[in-house]
């Protein structure tokens, strides 16, 4: 069985940081491509960021680029995001999700697989 599971988050002051991980088992991690969405309450889920099977094919959602990083390490099968300079805006539900292919994609549908998702909170 396919599982992924995040883990990190938490309460963070405005212009703080966390790191979220995402922890992989029953498929061959390095063949697909992750992807980081979001939601917050009453919103509609937002793409974050995905990185490719190999570590190539970055892409990040506009709101986040120059703050956010996605990272991999294919041999403990478990994928990053580093979030940084956080906003109140950043608050809500990050996933983690399995690609159905090797490359990144922004799109919720090119993913098989989710998280159960971690709560950010970004509060004063």
């Amino acid at each position: 069985q396919v599982h992924l599971v995040e883990s990190g988050g938490g309460l963070a002051r405005p212009g703080g940081s966390l790191r979220l991980s995402c922890t992989t088992s029953g498929y061959s991690f390095s063949t697909y491509a992750v992807g980081w969405f979001r939601q917050a309450p009453g919103k509609e889920r937002e793409f974050v960021a995905t990185i490719g099977g190999r570590g190539g094919n970055l892409y990040y959602g506009e709101s986040v680029k120059g703050r956010f990083i996605i990272s991999r390490d294919n041999a403990k099968g478990t994928a990053y995001l580093q979030m940084n300079t956080l906003k109140f805006e950043d608050t809500g539900v990050y996933y983690c999700a399995k690609g159905l292919f090797g490359s990144g994609n922004v799109l919720e549908t090119a993913y098989n697989a989710w998280g159960q998702g971690t709560q950010v909170t970004v509060a004063s």
